[in-house]
């Protein structure tokens, strides 16, 4: 866990939370876990976790430490530990991550990069995709 300012960052009392219903359109930045089942129009960035839950949709770009995707996201991805795709994600535009799990029936369309964006390794693997449904 990331401590912060004497607190921790990944902490469950330290939750924000986007319920289905609610829409922000504009950047979204956060220094704790963040849980989306609304819309963002807009850039989110948190230095924890992100989970968009199966309602949760993302027009914008996404940068976080691990994220866990069961909704949609138009944008590009990048996620400094580990990408989960759960099987009803649906994720259009680039990603960026240094682990990723894809479960049976997500779908993914566009380019895959595997790099440890936190020690910018050289030896990065590139992975380009065409419209994959896992």
């Amino acid at each position: 866990m990331k401590k912060k300012g004497g607190m921790l960052a990944e902490s469950p009392d330290r939750l924000n939370v986007i319920v289905e219903g609610s829409k922000i359109i504009g950047d979204f930045i956060a220094e704790s876990n963040l849980r989306i089942d609304g819309e963002i129009q807009g850039n989110v960035s948190s230095s924890a976790k992100v989970v968009v839950g199966q309602l949760g949709l993302i027009k914008g770009n996404l940068v976080c430490s691990d994220a866990d995707i069961e909704g949609k996201i138009e944008g590009i991805l990048k996620v400094d530990g580990l990408l989960t795709l759960r099987s009803k994600a649906q994720v259009s535009g680039e990603i960026t991550t240094a682990k990723i799990h894809i479960e049976e029936g997500a779908q993914f369309s566009g380019q895959c990069k595997m790099s440890n964006l936190s020690t910018k390794s050289s030896a990065n693997q590139s992975v380009k995709e065409e419209s994959v449904v896992y």
